[in-house]
């Protein structure tokens, strides 16, 4: 590999503006494709299997005006209660939402509460009129009661009369005639009971029917007590994910109008969600990135060139992935990860090139060859570097989720691409600059520190270039305490990590949707911004007279589990057998009392009767199914990380316990980085200096999408640091002074690599989307740790400690793996024998001889 890399930058040398002139081709050609061919990236998550998707799938097949995606619109009033005015201005808005794209359905909120308002008062006056009749009834009774009592008296008085041979007296006459009478009476009064029972029976059903739906919705309203703010729906004809921000865009255009009027409008975070990936954070850390380069490198030439590297690296990456979004659907997040990988990978690994050749040529090697030697050596890293990021991103796929799977793969393409345009444009760029690579001032001080280096090389006081490693192993067990415990503290609230989907209350505080959130919470209560849709499904269609009745009865199943504050029905098929209801929790959507809630709901859907199905869906059944999803792919991946990265590094260093202390060592910068994050995002720890608007779950794909990335960082830095310290130890030195010989070649280039991977992912922390923020801090965080704690401090102290030992390998693991040659050995012995094979009197070519073998 390493010779083939040699040749490669030595062609490219010789070549740059054909290579140049390639890759702008393949950009060009890269960004008409995605043009013509490119779809919107999408925010839709889709799980294979999820129960979310089926019940929602059949909501669409039972009630499609149902299914389609639902967003939320809060309007206030900056003067009080809405004037007549004002409400002129709303129902005028509505009706042009109505007439927007792909809208299906615009709620009119003060429609709906006056219909609420009316059915409450209906069934007050239906209690009342009730009240009046069931009297009316108890005094038909008393009468019936007394005119039986009567009856029954006359009818004794009579057989007397008649048994005592009064017979034809006057009193027996007139009981003869008053005994008929009263009976008649009686029935007649009997008749009215029997009516007016009847009556009653069907006035308490009606009565406990709306009385049960009335208990069920208590609480619902769509115009806040004060007459000042309405909440109201839009529902589209599809998910609002699916939708192009063009479509979206119209329902905050129109609403624009109502400012006019004395309004503030407000929408939920799917309608606004915004889908760019670069923001001002971003070109901070771009130009931080820059200013690290200039300060080390000294030349505003040499330092442009990773960033170039890593700019046309991304965008082949990206044009790449945005052409092939032709084929599938791309979430909103992955071009951001690639983004934020590509530029960060980008430009350290043209930085470990041009570092190299600079170091070749302050000492002396033709320009040509020191092209090729860098590409051949520092270039090989970079190919085993970008190889580990790459396996790590790849090995996503494992998870068995689509978006994991995308996200993986994407940023995979993207290291690709940078890697490739790497190891040819850097090679090209530097054949152009020449000598002008190196500055003058970088020439005076390679003059005056050349002796200083030698000896600081032997000086175990610390003094000198590299002291920071003579100082760690002059004091290994202190070092390695101290760094431990240090990480252990940064990692401990790591342990209370809780996984969820971010809603609105994560957006930016001054944003539209942050605004609507706290307006609904506020006035409606925190559960109206994540209700739950459940869905009930019966074997046989109800009867159309039993519809309300089995509303009523299976609501209140739904409103008895522990954190429903109110359940409202809001759909029945057309063949009445699947009825739909809103569930509104007690509590936000990211709550551990809604996510609770949520399992129950579950649980009561074993219990349903034979011939009964209950389902639950809506976006926080969704982001809580998906939460779990991805937590339970963790541990296989993190397997598969850690055995790979086991294997990768034994063949490498040649060695096992090296490769264990990398593995510890990167598994302590992903803990704290999930500490991190949990302790800012979750716990709130300096909200206010990172813009967390409220504290919450952690976005579910962050740990496995840290994982990787950290791991092939990490693995990085492992690379180029240790592998000097083999190289050191390959060229006679002894354990523990290859050690410092290594860390005193490798450390300016990994402080210089982190600090521009720390600027790069800081610069997402404020990034657009609420989503990649925790995902900037998490690796920035792991990179600052893995680099300055892992790799600079703990892993030079337990290598001096372990000394040969830790260079150990079994005989017959060494003939197994294969030689990756990262130092770039077998290329020098290549060279020195093509050089030592060349006739005397014929200046030596490198070029010559490899073309030759």
């Amino acid at each position: 590999m390493a010779v083939l890399l040699y040749r490669l930058g030595r062609l490219t040398a010789r070549r740059p503006w054909l290579t140049l002139l390639a890759w702008v081709l393949v950009l060009g050609g890269l960004g008409g494709t995605m043009a013509a061919v490119a779809t919107p990236p999408s925010s839709a998550i889709s799980i294979p299997g999820a129960q979310f998707q089926s019940v929602l799938e059949t909501l669409g097949r039972e009630i499609p005006k149902a299914a389609g995606g639902i967003g939320t619109i809060t309007i206030e009033s900056e003067t009080g209660r809405f004037t007549p005015e004002q409400r002129a201005a709303i129902e005028t808005t509505l009706a042009q939402w109505e007439r927007a794209p792909h809208v299906q359905s615009v709620m009119d909120p003060f429609e709906n509460q006056a219909q609420l308002d009316d059915g409450a008062a209906k069934v007050a006056d239906g209690r009342a009129k009730y009240d009046d009749a069931e009297f009316r009834l108890r005094q038909a009774q008393w009468l019936l009661d007394r005119g039986e009592e009567d009856l029954a008296a006359a009818r004794s008085e009579l057989a007397t009369l008649e048994s005592s041979g009064r017979r034809s007296s006057d009193r027996a006459r007139e009981l003869r005639v008053e005994v008929p009478a009263r009976e008649k009476g009686n029935a007649g009064i009997r008749a009215q009971i029997d009516d007016g029972q009847a009556q009653l029976a069907d006035a308490r059903t009606q009565l406990a029917q709306g009385t049960g739906t009335l208990a069920l919705s208590d609480g619902l309203r769509f115009v806040s007590e004060d007459g000042a703010t309405v909440m109201l729906q839009i529902q589209y004809d599809d998910a609002i994910a699916q939708l192009s921000p063009e479509v979206r865009a119209h329902v905050p255009d129109i609403g624009r109008q109502l400012a006019d009027s004395g309004m503030r409008v407000d929408y939920s975070a799917d309608i606004l969600q915004t889908r760019s990936i670069v923001g001002v954070g971003e070109v901070i850390g771009f130009a931080v990135a820059a200013t690290v380069l200039l300060v080390m490198l000294g030349s505003l030439l040499a330092a442009g060139l990773p960033l170039l590297v890593a700019l046309v690296g991304v965008g082949a990456g990206l044009l790449a992935a945005m052409a092939s979004s032709a084929f599938f659907d791309m979430n909103s997040m992955t071009p951001a990860l690639a983004l934020m990988l590509g530029l960060a990978v980008g430009i350290d690994y043209a930085l470990f090139i041009v570092n190299r050749h600079r170091q070749q040529v302050l000492d002396g090697v033709p320009l040509q060859h020191s092209i090729g030697l860098a590409t051949g050596t520092a270039g090989n890293a970079v190919v085993v570097a970008g190889a580990t990021v790459v396996i790590a991103l790849t090995a996503l796929t494992v998870s068995g989720l689509p978006i994991l799977a995308q996200m993986g793969l994407v940023a995979a393409g993207t290291v690709v691409m940078t890697v490739l345009v790497a190891l040819t444009v850097t090679p090209a760029v530097l054949g152009l600059l020449g000598r002008r690579v190196v500055s003058q001032r970088a020439w005076r001080r390679h003059e005056t520190t050349a002796a200083a280096d030698a000896a600081a090389a032997a000086d175990r006081t610390g003094r000198g270039s590299g002291r920071w490693g003579v100082l760690v192993t002059n004091r290994p067990w202190l070092a390695i305490v101290l760094t431990v415990v240090t990480i252990g503290l940064l990692a401990v609230p790591a342990v209370a990590l809780r996984l969820g989907l971010p809603d609105g209350s994560s957006e930016p505080r001054d944003s539209s949707a942050f605004h609507s959130y706290t307006t609904i919470e506020r006035e409606f209560g925190p559960g109206a911004n994540g209700p739950i849709v459940a869905v009930v499904s019966f074997d046989e269609p109800v009867d159309q007279g039993d519809v309300v009745t089995m509303q009523n009865r299976y609501g209140r199943e739904l409103f008895n589990s522990v954190g429903v504050e109110r359940v409202v029905p809001f759909g029945v098929s057309e063949d009445r057998d699947t009825l739909a209801f809103q569930v509104v929790p007690l509590e936000g959507p990211t709550s551990e009392a809604t996510t609770t809630l949520v399992h129950e709901l579950r649980d009561l859907q074993q219990q349903m009767p034979e011939g009964v199905e209950l389902g639950i869906t809506g976006q926080t059944v969704a982001n809580i199914e998906i939460s779990e999803r991805l937590a339970d792919a963790l541990p296989l991946y993190v397997a598969l990380v850690v055995g790979l990265s086991l294997l990768l590094l034994m063949a490498v260093f040649r060695s096992v316990l090296v490769p264990l202390v990398a593995t510890g060592g990167f598994l302590l910068s992903v803990a704290a980085g999930f500490g991190s994050v949990v302790a800012v995002y979750q716990w709130g720890w300096l909200a206010d200096l990172f813009q967390v608007s409220r504290a919450g779950p952690i976005m579910p794909f962050l740990p496995t999408l840290l994982i990787g990335v950290l791991f092939g960082l990490a693995m990085d830095y492992q690379m180029f640091l240790v592998s000097g310290m083999h190289e050191a130890r390959a060229h006679g030195q002894d354990s523990r002074t290859a050690i410092r010989t290594g860390f005193r070649h490798g450390y300016k280039v990994v402080v210089a690599a982190a600090l521009i991977m720390i600027a790069v992912f800081a610069g997402f922390i404020f990034a657009h989307l609420a989503m990649i923020r925790p995902m900037g801090l998490g690796l920035a965080i792991g990179v600052a740790v893995d680099a300055f704690l892992v790799r600079m401090t703990l892993t030079p102290a337990v290598l001096h400690l372990l000394g040969d030992r830790a260079w150990w390998i079994p005989r017959w693991l060494d003939r197994v793996l294969p030689d990756l040659d990262v130092e770039g050995t077998k290329l020098r012995t290549h060279l020195a024998r093509a050089e030592a094979d060349a006739p005397a009197e014929a200046e030596p070519s490198p070029e010559r001889e490899l073309t030759n073998a």
